[in-house]
């Protein structure tokens, strides 16, 4: 969970689905300040190239989350096979026992593509691709990880929620 969650932080950075409307990830400094949400260890160089590599690996995320469940698999194979992946058991900081798909010392943005090719493996057993969805405000393309009871979120933020609910309700009020 903790891995889908990193996507949604992840992909959410882009502009259109950042809650300020730029890309959130165009600088070093903005990569520490996400990473600086999430337990990652390891290799982390902080320099352009990691950037870049890190907002290539977020347009894919981006696009596997609104795959169909057949499509998802062949990208990430393709993905754990590229990064060479071989799952083994790591505990460390307050993480107990928990996966890592490759070395500490791989690029940042390969790490990030084996374990959350790792995550999405889990979804895509589970059958729950459905609970991966876009942000249902007509002007948010936001990613929504739904762990609701009932599979019913539709929306990235309560702000684009409420914004929905009240041009719903100023709508009813219009017309009636």
């Amino acid at each position: 969970m903790e891995s889908l969650e990193f996507v949604v932080a992840l992909a959410n950075t882009e502009p259109g689905s950042s809650r300020s409307g730029e890309d959130e990830l165009a600088t070093v400094e903005q990569l520490r300040a996400l990473l600086s949400r999430f337990i990652y260890t390891g290799r982390i160089d902080y320099d352009e190239q990691e950037l870049a590599d890190v907002r290539a690996t977020r347009t894919l995320l981006r696009e596997i989350w609104v795959l169909d469940r057949d499509d998802a698999v062949e990208v990430v194979n393709r993905m754990l096979r590229e990064a060479r992946a071989l799952p083994f058991l790591a505990r460390h900081d307050e993480l107990d026992w928990h996966l890592h798909a490759t070395s500490p010392d791989a690029p940042l943005a390969e790490r990030i593509r084996a374990e959350m090719g790792l995550a999405f493996t889990d979804v895509i057993r589970m059958n729950e691709m459905d609970r991966l969805r876009v942000c249902g405000a007509d002007d948010c393309d936001g990613l929504v990880l739904d762990l609701s009871r009932n599979g019913s979120k539709r929306f990235c933020t309560v702000r684009c929620g409420n914004r929905m609910n009240m041009i719903a309700f100023r709508e009813r009020k219009a017309a009636g």
